[in-house]
C-alpha cells in the first residue's frame, strides 16, 4: 500500500491546477491528497491548518509574488523544511538562482513541463526532504545521546553513575519511569537505580546462572524457570540480525533479551501497573571473550497514557546502554584498583604489626633464656641441682611462648590472607573440652581453680577440631593470662537443637570500655594490660576461627570484676562441607 502525502497547489491559474492535478494522480509510484488555492493568502491559511508535505507555488499570483509568499511562509509557519518547488511561464535564470538561494527544492518552466517530469521533480522532493529529516533526527539524536553518555561518564563512581543514567534516559525518552536492574550470579537480580523514588522492587527471576550471556552452554540450562520477570517481553523468534519488532500501543521486545533466554515473562502491567514498556541489556566486555556478560537490564517504562515506541526510541536506549556499560566497567575497575590498593596497605600495615610485636615480644624471654643458659655455662659447678633445674625451666617456658608466638604469627597471618579450608567432622564436645581443660589445669598452675559446666544436650555437633582447638585454647589462656592474682575460671557448654553455646568467664583485670570496639582486631590489646606480656592475637583468631564455623563471638567485662567471652557454633554442618575423614 502506497504512503499518502499532502500537497498543495498554489495557482491563480485554474486551469493549469486541473494539469498538475491530473498529472499527480497518475502517479504509480506516490499516492497524494491534494489542496487548491488561488492567491497567496488562502495558501497561507491553508498552510496553517494543514500540515503539507510538499507545495507547487506559481511565481505570480495576483496579491504578492512567489517569492513573497515562500518568505513569509519560512517565517511564519514552517518550524521545519516543507519542500517547494516554484512554477513559473518564464524561463528566467535569474529567477531560478534567487529561488533556489531562499530554500526551494526545484524550478520548474510550465511550458516545458510534462507528466513525467513534474512526478519526478515531486518525488525527489518529498524524498530530498525525508532524507534531511533524518538527517536532523539522527544529528539531535546523537547530540543527546552524546550529552546524556557526557554525564553519564562524569563520575566513577557506580551509585552515581546509575542514578544519572536513569534521570538522563527519563529526559531523553520523554517516559515515566527509568530503571535499572542488575543480575546477580547465585540470587535474584534487583533494581538498583530508578528515576522515580516509589517503586515495588520485583524479583526478575529465581536464579540468574554464571552460563547467562554463554551462547556454548544451551541445552537443558535454556529450559530453565524464570518465575519472576519484570519485563514484559514478547515471546518472538528473532535473531540478533533482525530488526527491532514495534508493538503498537504495547511494548518492544529486544531480541539480545530473548536469544539470551529471558521466557515465562510476566506482565509489567501487573507488576508496575504499567501500559508500555521498552527493555535493552547491559552487556559488558567479557575478558576479550566474544560473548559478553549480561550485567542488567536498562528498562523504560511508560503508564500516563498511550505510547507508541518507535525504532529510534530503542536504538537511543540501546546506545545509551552500550554508554552505562562503559561507565560501569570504568567503575567496577576503578573499585577494584581501590581494593586492591587497600590490601596492599592492609598488608604492609600488617607486615609493621608484626615486625614490631616480634621484635618486643622476643627481646623479653631471648633475654631471660639467654641470661640462664649463661648463668648454668658459667656456674654450673657451684649450682645444686634444684637451682640448676629452675633455670632450665626458665629456658623450656621462655622458649615455650616464644615457638606459642611464632605460631600464632603464622596461623594469623594463614587466617587473614589465605583462609584456610573448614573441614568439619563430628566432635563429642564433653569429651573433646574435657580433655583440652584437662591440659589447660596441667599448666594453669596452684593459683587457679578450672570450673568445666555442662548443660543441655551436647551431641550431634559437626565441627572442625583443628578451628575448636584454637578457640578454646585463645580464650582459655587469656582468662588465665589477664588473671594475675589467680582465681576461678568457668568453661560453661551449653547445648540446645540447633547449636552449641560455650563460654568462659573470669574474675580478672577486664577491659575498659574505650578498649572493647577494636579487640577483635590483630594485634590489639587493652589499655590496663600494663606489664602482662601479649600479641593481642588471640581474640582475632578466636573470631577468625568462629567465623569459618558460620557462628559468633561476643565479649562482655568490666574493668576489677572480670570479662566474659560467649561463642554460639551451628550444631549441623553446611551442605557440601563434608570432610572425607567423616563419610
Amino acid at each position: 500500500m502506497l504512503d499518502t502525502w499532502t500537497l498543495l497547489i498554489i495557482d491563480d491559474c485554474a486551469a493549469d491546477r486541473k494539469i498538475y492535478r491530473r498529472y499527480l494522480l497518475k502517479d504509480p509510484h506516490q499516492s497524494y491528497h491534494i489542496l487548491e488555492a488561488d492567491c497567496a493568502e488562502e495558501g497561507l491559511a491553508l498552510c496553517q491548518k494543514v500540515r503539507c508535505d510538499v507545495i507547487l507555488l506559481d511565481f505570480c499570483l495576483p496579491d504578492m509574488s512567489g517569492l513573497e509568499l515562500f518568505d513569509r511562509m519560512q517565517q511564519e509557519i514552517f518550524k521545519t523544511s516543507v519542500p517547494v518547488i516554484m512554477l513559473t511561464g518564464r524561463g528566467d535564470e535569474e529567477i531560478a538562482v534567487q529561488v533556489m538561494k531562499r530554500g526551494a527544492l526545484d524550478y520548474l518552466v510550465k511550458h516545458h513541463l510534462t507528466q513525467d517530469v513534474l512526478q519526478l521533480a515531486v518525488r525527489n522532493a518529498i524524498k530530498q526532504s525525508c532524507l534531511q529529516a533524518q538527517l536532523l533526527k539522527t544529528q539531535e539524536r546523537q547530540r543527546l545521546i552524546a550529552t546524556t553518555a557526557l554525564r553519564i561518564r562524569q563520575s566513577l563512581n557506580l551509585e552515581q553513575i546509575l542514578n544519572t543514567a536513569v534521570a538522563e534516559v527519563q529526559q531523553l525518552l520523554k517516559c515515566d519511569r527509568v530503571m535499572v536492574y542488575q543480575f546477580a550470579p547465585d540470587t535474584d537480580g534487583k533494581i538498583v537505580a530508578s528515576s522515580v523514588e516509589s517503586y515495588r522492587t520485583v524479583a526478575l527471576c529465581d536464579r540468574v546462572g554464571a552460563e547467562i550471556g554463554d551462547q556454548g552452554s544451551r541445552g537443558a540450562e535454556e529450559q530453565r524457570s524464570w518465575e519472576e520477570v519484570a519485563v514484559n517481553l514478547s515471546p518472538l523468534p528473532l535473531c540478533p540480525s533482525a530488526p527491532l519488532p514495534l508493538v503498537p500501543n504495547s511494548q518492544s521486545a529486544i531480541p539480545y533479551i530473548y536469544e539470551l533466554g529471558l521466557c515465562n515473562c510476566v506482565s509489567l502491567k501487573e507488576q508496575f501497573n504499567t501500559k508500555a514498556n521498552l527493555v535493552v541489556p547491559i552487556n559488558l566486555s567479557n575478558n576479550g571473550n566474544p560473548t559478553p556478560k549480561l550485567w542488567g537490564l536498562l528498562i523504560a517504562h511508560h503508564n500516563s497514557g498511550e505510547r507508541h515506541w518507535q525504532t529510534d526510541d530503542a536504538e537511543m536506549l540501546n546506545e545509551v546502554s552500550v554508554q552505562l556499560a562503559i561507565a560501569i566497567q570504568q567503575a567496577e575497575l576503578l573499585a577494584q584498583t581501590q581494593a586492591a590498593l587497600a590490601k596492599e596497605k592492609q598488608l604492609n600495615v600488617f607486615k609493621s604489626q608484626i615486625i614490631t610485636t616480634v621484635s618486643h615480644e622476643y627481646r623479653t624471654p631471648l633475654t631471660s633464656i639467654l641470661a640462664a643458659a649463661s648463668t648454668l655455662v658459667k656456674h654450673s659447678q657451684q649450682l645444686d641441682e634444684s637451682k640448676q633445674h629452675r633455670f632450665l625451666g626458665i629456658i623450656e617456658q621462655k622458649a615455650r611462648y616464644m615457638s606459642k608466638l611464632v605460631d600464632n604469627m603464622l596461623l594469623v597471618n594463614q587466617l587473614e590472607l589465605e583462609k584456610p579450608k573448614f573441614q568439619p567432622i563430628s566432635v563429642d564436645l564433653l569429651q573433646f573440652f574435657s580433655d583440652l581443660l584437662e591440659q589447660e589445669r596441667e599448666t594453669a598452675g596452684d593459683r587457679y581453680e578450672l570450673i568445666f559446666k555442662i548443660t543441655g544436650n551436647h551431641h550431634g555437633f559437626w565441627g572442625d577440631r583443628g578451628l575448636l582447638q584454637q578457640i578454646f585454647i585463645n580464650l582459655m589462656s587469656n582468662a588465665i593470662k589477664y588473671s594475675p592474682d589467680g582465681g576461678s575460671v568457668e568453661f560453661h557448654l551449653i547445648g540446645k537443637e540447633s547449636e552449641a553455646i560455650f563460654y568462659i568467664q573470669d574474675s580478672g583485670i577486664g577491659i575498659p570500655m574505650t578498649d572493647r570496639e577494636n579487640l577483635f582486631q590483630s594485634f590489639s590489646r587493652a589499655s590496663n594490660v600494663d606489664t602482662i606480656p601479649g600479641t593481642g592475637l588471640g581474640l582475632a583468631i578466636a573470631k577468625a576461627c568462629v567465623e569459618l564455623h558460620s557462628g559468633n563471638i561476643t565479649l562482655s567485662s568490666e574493668v576489677g570484676q572480670g570479662t566474659k567471652v560467649t561463642v554460639s557454633l551451628p550444631k549441623i554442618c553446611p551442605a557440601g562441607q563434608l570432610s572425607p575423614s567423616s563419610t
